[in-house]
């Protein structure tokens, strides 16, 4: 017993050793990101994604190429769990059936319409996936997650940080562009904010377009993509189970995929014991810090296992994808409002 003490403890610091250079170096450029936004406006996930594409070279060779590995896959999966806190089944009940329906229906045909335009585009089904799943469920977070199940190959962190990298892009876009959409389409408050919190990709935008309009668009916004948020895990789990069906490996050493990916699980359950007010508020709000910064560390770690000259190789076909699916979204959102509100 003893012996097997001993061993693991000296496998837990030889880890711990291994991988903790590189996820201090990842962990300095997200919080030189997170400094960078606070001060200048400029989104946290799109500097450390920059930050860390400058840093390339660490991931290449050397004493921090195996944290940086840890960090972009462990930690990664670690903020996914952690988002569980923020989803409730109070949320649900509050928009209605009506509403419901239409944000699930919209992450369906966005997903959708990406594997028939990947298709049209000559593009592989993993792209598809990836940028359909970041467009409609909720931008860099989502890419993250569906990452984390979808094979590997030679282009998957190229399509990683390409996704990551334009979901944030067009989120800035829309966070300026969409409240004065609603203006000229002339949407009341709930209507803008079913609209915004529909539509555009990261949470962190969705709220800054959201009330800037009003109060309550920004409430109603929040609440309608937190539902977006909360399809997560059910969109990663069917990815899961259908690459289990076809005997395809989610990760490299795995020969059969897990029925459930374990980060999915621990979202789950964190969403469980959050819907039964089991969560206290001051635990919540840490966790949901936690995974704010776990995420904006393994972005920074994918930046830096990828370079820019494979981004650029990614293709216009790829841009034109995610911009026709990023203008789809939109467009189901609009026709659901007319016909719902």
């Amino acid at each position: 017993m003893t012996t097997i003490l001993s061993r693991s403890v000296e496998w837990m610091s030889a880890r711990v050793r291994d991988s903790g250079k590189g996820f201090l170096v990842a962990l300095i450029v997200a919080m030189t990101a997170q400094f960078l936004s606070e001060h200048y406006g400029a989104p946290a996930m799109l500097m450390a994604l920059l930050l860390g594409i400058a840093f390339h070279f660490l991931a290449e060779e050397g004493p921090c190429k195996p944290g940086i590995e840890f960090t972009s896959r462990s930690i990664l999966r670690l903020g996914v769990a952690l988002l569980g806190v923020r989803i409730s089944v109070e949320l649900l009940i509050a928009l209605g059936p009506a509403l419901i329906g239409l944000v699930i229906g919209s992450v369906i045909l966005t997903i959708g319409f990406g594997m028939l335009g990947a298709r049209l585009l000559g593009r592989g089904w993993r792209l598809a996936l990836l940028t359909g799943g970041s467009v409609a469920i909720c931008g860099a977070s989502a890419a993250m997650a569906i990452a984390a199940v979808l094979p590997k190959n030679e282009y998957s962190e190229r399509n990683l940080l390409f996704t990551v990298l334009s979901v944030t892009v067009l989120s800035t876009v829309a966070m300026v562009a969409y409240p004065i959409i609603t203006q000229i389409l002339q949407l009341d408050h709930r209507s803008s904010g079913v609209f915004i919190g529909g539509t555009i990709h990261d949470v962190a935008q969705v709220v800054g377009a959201g009330f800037s309009v009003s109060n309550e668009t920004g409430e109603v916004a929040t609440l309608v993509k937190l539902i977006r948020v909360s399809m997560l895990a059910p969109v990663v789990l069917v990815f899961a189970l259908v690459m289990r069906a076809q005997g395809i490996a989610g990760d490299a050493e795995d020969l059969r995929p897990p029925l459930m990916p374990g980060f999915v699980i621990a979202f789950l359950i964190l969403a469980t014991l959050n819907s039964l007010g089991l969560v206290p508020e001051v635990v919540s709000a840490f966790m949901g810090d936690l995974s704010r910064w776990a995420l904006l560390t393994a972005i920074a770690a994918v930046g830096m296992k990828t370079s820019l000259r494979s981004i650029l190789d990614v293709g216009g076909q790829a841009i034109i994808l995610i911009v026709a699916e990023t203008l789809f979204i939109g467009a189901v959102i609009l026709v659901g409002i007319h016909a719902l509100l």
